[in-house]
């Protein structure tokens, strides 16, 4: 099943997946770090379709990181264009959950690259509209919104949304600064606030 034939989109973190095993969830996009293991909580899933893709959530190189690349981009849309074998994953109406390690980052930034390419007619606003209202501290990432935006040739607009969603995370979190500043995010943080 595509994006596009999907009615229910779910966006967590790896601690909230136990409260979604009962939901029918019906295909998964995990976005985990390198070297963690599968979440135990999908054996209490029904039947669905999981594609795991290994990266950190960082904005680039730096000792021991593995960043998000075009390739792990190309991937996500991948997943969002496969049609796949529907016998017991559901049909039209299905349920697509999307987890990253806190659910606020990687995963937002994946479910926007699908949204933007299941819709390439919508605003990038209206998406990011869309987002926000589904995961509100989503905090998207940077580098792969941008990798999705040439590759979707969105001229920079889905950038733009999310440079906007980050400056209003900062005006209801500012703590948020300091701490992305710590984990090596300062340009995204300089970028919200020189809008």
């Amino acid at each position: 099943m595509s994006i596009d034939s999907i009615t229910l989109h779910t966006v967590c973190g790896l601690e909230e997946l136990a409260r979604h095993g009962g939901c029918g969830v019906d295909r998964v996009l995990s976005l985990l770090d390198p070297g963690t293991p599968e979440p135990d909580a999908f054996a209490a899933y029904g039947a669905h379709r999981r594609t795991t893709l290994r990266f950190h959530d960082c904005l680039g190189e730096g000792e021991g990181l593995v960043p998000p690349t075009r390739e792990h981009v190309a991937a996500i849309l991948a997943f969002g264009r496969d049609r796949g074998d529907r016998s017991g994953t559901g049909g039209p109406g299905g349920h697509l959950l999307v987890h990253c390690h806190y659910g606020l980052s990687r995963s937002t930034a994946a479910l926007l690259i699908l949204f933007a390419d299941a819709e390439p007619d919508a605003s990038a606003e209206a998406l990011v509209a869309r987002l926000h209202a589904l995961r509100e501290p989503a905090w998207p990432n940077a580098r792969m919104v941008g990798f999705a935006d040439a590759m979707l040739g969105r001229g920079g607009a889905l950038v733009e949304a999310v440079r906007r969603l980050h400056a209003v995370q900062l005006g209801v979190r500012p703590h948020l600064a300091e701490l992305l500043r710590g984990l090596g995010r300062g340009a995204e943080v300089d970028a919200a606030r020189a809008g």
